[in-house]
């Protein structure tokens, strides 16, 4: 791989209307279309200060990831801070983990839209729409980073007008005092039934458990850092409103949802949004929401594709993915690691005829890829409390300094560790929870295995270098720390 100045790099076509609903969609998952009927159901209305309590640490995961991304505009993702900081075991165990979480994310969301389509036409076989979806991934994804910004604002926009909508139409129904079924619509629904927490403390801790999983993918905006248009404006910009987002797309949501009608009264097995606009006597209801959700897990899984590539591609120019996975197409697309990812997701066509066996084990399997982004938070974190201790002139230079940095970021790894706990109560979590060592065992003996390869500690070699170089040319780094800064990159792997 060359190393000059010259080698092609990503481009930055991301404008700030893209990162924006980028953003949003990645932090409204499909979880919280299919899935808050569940969460609804185990928790109560105990479930809003779930969400809140979620949102509130994550958006301290964004803070950091905010600072420490642009201390060095050189940084693509969060995979190459936590190498420069942590050191290059950090790259390769976050870099391949992110890889694995949306890959896994991916062959599910491919089995989803399948299922989406089957409802209008159920006699059409399952592997033609799976097919057709991979393909249209590739397909929106080669041209440009562009494309991949200009569709995931319409994918991102669909979401925004149903919730929208949803929370309008509820307003409209409590004021109204909509009737159904001698149950009236109010606000004094969220608390008649039980109070905020009828199925006590556990079912409250169960709403952890199943809520954490619809906040995968929030970090993404991390993953486009070198491809945005001015990130020192545009990503502060994006992770500030995360809060916002969280109390009207969330907690707006639920409330409305709850007020129109108690809470004991809904399916774990349903979607509250169909059950609403059903309610609302909206034509169609069923199907206008399983479009809404068709877009959505197609959002999650173009987005899993974009970040995949990208991962992979930071990670073959640090020699710790094959060299093929770093050459970029003439309108600089990781072509070969965008085509390796979704290579991947035809396993998810083989799991639409799978037996129930399988299909149990691709449910543990998914829930080992959510601790893996809880893994990815925490080394976040980790990289920033380093981060704070090794370089604080950066961090005292900071434009984008995270609130409450020298104590936050333990109290948000302390309330992972409460998540993890939270897993513990439920069976089929427990297994996952079990499994997951497994991948983190394969990684370890991977790393071993390429520091031994001579090519590889050669190209990281080349690689820290060119690092330390930009990190040198770099105005920040001029005007700050110059020479008293320590050697960022070990050249090498010893």
């Amino acid at each position: 791989m060359s190393n000059n100045s010259s080698a092609p790099h990503l481009e930055r076509g991301l404008s700030n209307r893209h990162i924006q609903l980028i953003a949003i969609g990645g932090a409204i998952g499909t979880g919280l279309f299919m899935g808050s009927g569940k969460t609804i159901s185990v928790a109560g209305p105990s479930v809003i200060f779930v969400y809140m309590i979620i949102g509130f640490m994550l958006f301290f995961v964004m803070r950091a990831m905010g600072e420490l991304l642009l201390s060095n505009t050189n940084y693509k993702n969060f995979s190459d801070f936590a190498g420069d900081i942590l050191g290059p075991w950090a790259a390769f165990f976050t870099g391949w983990t992110y890889w694995f979480c949306w890959v896994v994310t991916g062959i599910a969301d491919v089995v989803a839209i399948s299922h989406y389509v089957a409802y209008w036409w159920k006699d059409l076989p399952l592997w033609i729409p799976a097919v057709a979806c991979i393909l249209l991934l590739v397909a929106l994804n080669l041209p440009s980073v562009k494309n991949f910004g200009e569709t995931e604002f319409w994918f991102a926009l669909v979401k925004i007008v149903a919730i929208g909508a949803l929370i309008v139409i509820g307003l409209v129904m409590v004021i109204t005092g909509f009737e159904h079924n001698g149950v009236t619509a109010s606000f004094t629904n969220l608390w008649s039934d039980g109070g905020m927490f009828p199925t006590g403390f556990m079912g409250f801790v169960a709403g952890f458990q199943i809520a954490v999983f619809a906040f995968v993918g929030i970090e993404l905006v991390g993953t486009t850092a070198a491809e945005t248009k001015d990130p020192e404006t545009t990503l502060p910009r994006a992770i500030n409103s995360i809060p916002i987002r969280i109390l009207f797309f969330y907690v707006g949501a639920l409330v409305i949802l709850m007020a129109v009608q108690p809470w004991n009264l809904f399916s774990a097995e349903e979607s509250p949004f169909v059950g609403m606009f059903a309610l609302a006597g909206l034509a169609g209801a069923a199907g206008i929401v399983n479009f809404v959700v068709l877009t959505s897990a197609t959002s999650s899984a173009n987005s899993g594709i974009y970040s995949t590539s990208r991962m992979i591609h930071g990670l073959a120019e640090e020699g710790d993915a094959p060299k093929v996975f770093a050459k970029l197409s003439r309108t600089k697309v990781p072509r070969n690691a965008l085509l390796f990812s979704c290579m991947f997701l035809l396993a998810g066509v083989a799991l639409l005829y799978a037996e129930g066996s399988v299909a149990e084990a691709f449910t543990l399997v998914t829930t080992v890829s959510a601790l893996c982004f809880m893994f990815v938070w925490s080394i976040i974190l980790v990289s920033y409390i380093v981060y704070r201790g090794r370089r604080p002139q950066l961090h005292e230079e900071s434009k984008f300094k995270m609130p409450g940095g020298t104590f936050m970021p333990y109290v948000v790894l302390a309330f992972f560790g409460f998540i993890i706990w939270a897993l513990t109560t439920q069976a089929d979590t427990l297994m996952a929870l079990l499994f997951t060592p497994i991948w983190f065992v394969a990684l370890g003996i991977g790393y071993m295995l390429l520091r031994r390869s001579p090519q590889h500690a050669a190209l990281r070699a080349l690689h820290g270098a060119k690092v330390i170089e930009e990190h040198k040319s770099a105005a920040a780094f001029n005007a700050g720390l110059g020479a008293e800064e320590p050697k960022l990159r070990e050249p090498a792997a010893k």
